[in-house]
């Protein structure tokens, strides 16, 4: 198929010509909003536009919707490819409930995303969790060992099916992602892969996507590393082992009927970017060189990867070498207007472009930024969860619990009833239905921001009465 072609986009090009619209939205093409905001909204507008004729239909695509799907299929070689508006939650939603059924044994990576245990609660699933591995340089779990999962399997054969993060939210991308995939199918259960952060590894100087390694269905943050807008995201079919319908019918169910045609239209030209982006090795010269400058401001450490993973380029993850938390070195950079991706704790995530860029103005930015740190007492305690472990209590009962808020040194030895998430990256770290151990009540302490936690500000946690 065409690469070069942007169907959806082009579709919605025409449109905007049309200026009298008797449809919604009420914003009417932008002829019906406030002055104050025109300006920002205006050329947007013209294009937000819903299922008239020509602009066909997400839920039912017969024309360039269609197209652009295939195109979408057709560039990441997957058995069907699909837009998705509300993020890559919605994915990960679809494609448990799609693949997994009430009291299904569930083999999940410990360090998910958040929305891999509402789909698991939405199933009815009985999740088993596994231990990823952890790393002292970088201070968090990264990925799943081989021999975990072999064991894993071995511990629990009536599991339905294997739940990955692949690469995490700091791009590591283990490399033993093929044999752990065949582990799985060699049990007869489907691989599931939030691949979020990995919508650009069909380029060739970066980590290799699931997908090519027969994973049976991947998802996308195309908003993520490509140029699309917030919350547009792919799903992939990669094999026969999913039915397509099922798919298709949990799509339907949980997306919106009046999709956003501006997050549809960016995903065709996100596609259509990434099929023509030319690779060069300046890209990967032009981030080299950044690396490199930032390890010679005073105080700061650039992580490189384990050995058992590669590093997705794009990702450059710092640390201070002088005591400063992660928090620290945030409020440091966003001083200067220099907005990272995240802290945690310990570290500093920073999302680079997929093009190649001048770093100069900003290596100095952050010279002077670091300049101005005054050292701190660093955290010295992350929670590491056991190899295997399942929750207390099965969601049924959860559901129908008693639950009353105690303060934190209380809920020790309690079932939690409520998930306490750090976010970003918006990997629980006490989930709903397990049981609370003193390491979590010290984590929680190192984190700032958190989902979930009803009252912690309170210094309260929701557990089961």
């Amino acid at each position: 198929m065409n690469q070069q072609r942007t169907p959806l986009f082009d579709m919605l090009q025409r449109y905007a010509s049309n200026k009298t619209t008797f449809h919604v939205p009420g914003h009417k093409n932008g002829t019906v909003f406030p002055e104050q905001a025109a300006t920002y909204f205006q050329p947007l507008l013209q294009i937000d536009a819903t299922e008239i004729t020509g602009l066909d239909d997400l839920h039912a695509p017969e024309e360039a919707i269609l197209e652009a799907q295939q195109l979408l299929q057709a560039h990441y070689q997957s058995q069907a490819s699909y837009f998705l508006v509300n993020g890559s939650t919605v994915g990960n939603l679809a494609m448990i409930l799609a693949t997994i059924q009430p009291h299904d044994a569930v083999l999940v990576q410990r360090n998910c995303h958040k929305s891999i245990l509402h789909g698991l609660e939405l199933a009815g699933a009985q999740p088993i969790f596994i231990a990823p591995t952890y790393d002292a340089d970088w201070q968090l779990g990264t990925s799943l060992s081989t021999e975990s999962v072999a064991q894993a399997f071995a511990d629990f054969p009536q599991a339905k099916a294997l739940l990955v993060t692949y690469p995490n939210y700091y791009g590591l991308a283990q490399q033993n992602i093929r044999d752990i995939i065949a582990i799985a199918h060699a049990h007869d259960a489907v691989v599931l892969v939030d691949e979020a952060h990995g919508a650009h590894f069909t380029l060739q100087q970066f980590p290799e996507s699931a997908l090519q390694h027969g994973a049976d269905v991947v998802i996308h943050s195309a908003h993520k590393t490509l140029p699309a807008m917030t919350m547009g995201s792919y799903l992939h079919i990669g094999s026969a082992r999913v039915a397509r319908s099922r798919i298709e019918y949990y799509l339907q169910m949980l997306q919106s009927s009046s999709p956003s045609y501006p997050i549809m239209g960016s995903l065709d030209i996100a596609r259509f970017y990434l099929a023509s982006y030319i690779e060069e090795t300046p890209l990967i010269d032009s981030i080299e060189t950044f690396k490199h400058a930032l390890h010679t401001i005073d105080g700061i450490r650039v992580l490189e990867a384990p050995v058992y993973c590669e590093l997705d380029p794009l990702k450059v993850t710092i640390q201070s070498t002088n005591h400063v938390s992660g928090y620290a070195l945030q409020v440091a950079l966003e001083a200067v207007g220099i907005y990272p991706e995240l802290a945690d704790p310990y570290n500093v995530l920073l999302i680079l472009p997929l093009a190649v860029t001048d770093y100069t103005e900003v290596l100095q930015k952050m010279a002077y930024a670091f300049s101005q740190l005054i050292p701190e007492t660093m955290p010295t305690v992350h929670y590491t969860p056991p190899h295997t472990t399942m929750l207390a209590m099965s969601y049924t009962q959860l559901h129908t619990a008693t639950t009353e808020f105690v303060p934190l040194i209380e809920a020790v030895g309690r079932i939690s009833a409520e998930m306490v998430t750090p976010y970003p990256p918006g990997i629980p770290l006490i989930m709903y239905g397990e049981r609370i151990v003193d390491a979590h009540i010290t984590a929680i302490a190192q984190y700032e921001r958190f989902h979930g936690g009803e009252q912690l500000q309170q210094g309260l946690l929701r557990v089961i009465k």
